[in-house]
């Protein structure tokens, strides 16, 4: 809530507050982008963007190489401004006026592609680098965590059925496992949107199954964003689907109603929808 009309600007209809604190839900969206542009040496990778994530919604986005789904996820997260647009967290934090590290602090947690784990930890003390803070490896092992940390460690490692291998080392899991791991850190910090970004890519046919029932169950409690472009793995987990094209929101809807959309398939020139 703000403390005074004076610390804030009135934007539109919505309050802007450049200090974290818990986002006004009560129209159920949590995370508004609205004309959203960007450009790098007059290509725009954003182009008047315009996307609205509901609070607690599974959301797959889509579109070919170029479509500007990473450039998307860099201006949610604060790792690029945009040259214009609007950013919203809830209805009334505007992202756009925060530093990347307090977005990621109960915000928005991000993981990439590539997982990164501490592989020299283990794997419980990979989540407990994430509660103790922005400290060195050799800190969080001399460092105690207390009995609520301990749960909570717990916790994250049952969600993410990592839970039998606590104390196995990072570097000898398996690539799935892995990604897993990575998701556990970022859950680790609590946010309310988790950007996910092509999950499943060398994955075995059983990890894949379980990455798609992991990240299903953790939607609800939080808002689930999951960038992919292995169509297979988007129809087991599919809700809404997004497909963006040359910066812009080029369909929006079920699995069946964008592959099925016109626009669609003239863009990828008769190819299966949304194959890329």
């Amino acid at each position: 809530m703000l403390s005074a009309p004076n610390e804030s600007e009135i934007i539109g209809d919505r309050v802007a507050n450049p200090i974290p604190g818990q986002p006004d839900v009560t129209h159920g969206a949590i995370l508004y982008l609205e004309d959203v542009t960007l450009s790098f040496d007059g290509f725009k990778a954003l182009n008047k963007l315009n996307l609205t994530l509901d609070d607690g919604e599974l959301r797959c986005i889509i579109g070919p190489n170029g479509a500007g789904k990473s450039t998307m996820m860099d201006v949610i997260t604060g790792r690029r401004k945009p040259d214009s647009g609007q950013v919203f967290f809830g209805q009334n934090i505007e992202l756009l006026k925060l530093a990347e590290h307090d977005i990621a602090n109960g915000m928005v947690g991000r993981k990439f592609q590539r997982p990164t784990v501490f592989e020299a930890l283990t794997v419980a003390e990979n989540i407990e680098l994430t509660l103790l803070g922005k400290r060195a490896p050799w800190q969080v092992l001399k460092a105690r965590s207390t009995p609520a940390e301990q749960t909570r460690i717990d916790e994250v490692l049952t969600t993410i059925g990592l839970i039998g291998l606590r104390h196995q080392l990072a570097g000898i899991l398996s690539h799935g496992q892995k990604q897993w791991l990575e998701i556990g850190m970022l859950l680790a910090q609590n946010p309310r949107i988790l950007l996910v970004d092509e999950p499943v890519a060398g994955m075995t046919g059983e990890e894949m199954a379980r990455t798609a029932e992991l990240l299903v169950s953790l939607a609800g409690e939080r808002t689930v964003v999951v960038v992919e472009h292995d169509m297979a793995f988007v129809r087991k987990i599919a809700r809404t689907v997004t497909v963006l094209h040359q910066g812009s929101v080029l369909a929006e809807g079920s699995l069946g109603s964008v592959q099925s959309n016109p626009k669609v398939i003239e863009v990828y020139l008769g190819e299966t929808p949304c194959s890329h």
